[in-house]
C-alpha cells in the first residue's frame, strides 16, 4: 500500500512538472486605439478592468504556473474578445454606446470585476463612488 502511494505521488509530481512545459499565450499586442475617457474613469478601468480587457495585461506570477496559467490566459483571451479598451476608439459609436451600457450592467450587478480577480487583487474591487462614476459615464455620454 505504501508503495502504491509513492508511485501515485511520483506520477502526480511528474505530471505537474510536465504540464509546465505546455505554453499558453501571454502576450500584449500593441495598443492601437485606447479608450478616450475622463481621467478618473480611465484610472478605475486601469485598476479594475485592464488586466482582462486591454492589451496592457500585467501577467502575475501565477499566470506562469499550469494549470492556473491556462485559466488566466483563457480569461484574458475571452475578456479581450468581448471588450478591449486598447481598441475602443476603433469601434463605431453605436458599438461603444452598447458596450457602455453592458459595462454599467455588469458593474451594477456586481458581475465585474470577477470575484476571483478581486480576491487576488483587492484594489480592483469597486467602491460605491467608483460605481457611481461609471454609471454617470456610461449613461450620460
Amino acid at each position: 500500500m505504501r508503495r502504491v502511494k509513492r508511485i501515485i505521488f511520483l506520477l502526480l509530481v511528474i505530471t505537474f512538472v510536465g504540464i509546465q512545459f505546455i505554453e499558453v499565450e501571454r502576450t500584449n499586442p500593441p495598443v492601437t486605439a485606447d479608450i478616450n475617457a475622463p481621467t478618473e474613469i480611465k484610472t478605475i478601468f486601469r485598476t479594475s478592468c485592464y488586466d482582462c480587457h486591454s492589451n496592457e495585461t500585467v501577467w502575475p506570477w501565477y499566470s506562469k504556473i499550469a494549470p492556473v496559467s491556462w485559466l488566466v490566459s483563457n480569461d484574458v483571451k475571452d475578456g479581450r474578445k468581448h471588450l478591449n479598451f486598447s481598441e475602443w476608439e476603433k469601434l463605431y459609436s453605436e458599438k461603444r454606446a452598447k458596450l457602455k451600457k453592458e459595462i454599467w450592467d455588469e458593474v451594477n450587478k456586481d458581475e465585474m470585476p470577477l470575484d476571483i480577480y478581486t480576491y487576488l487583487h483587492p484594489s480592483a474591487k469597486l467602491e460605491m463612488i467608483q460605481k457611481d462614476m461609471i454609471k454617470k459615464w456610461a449613461t450620460n455620454d
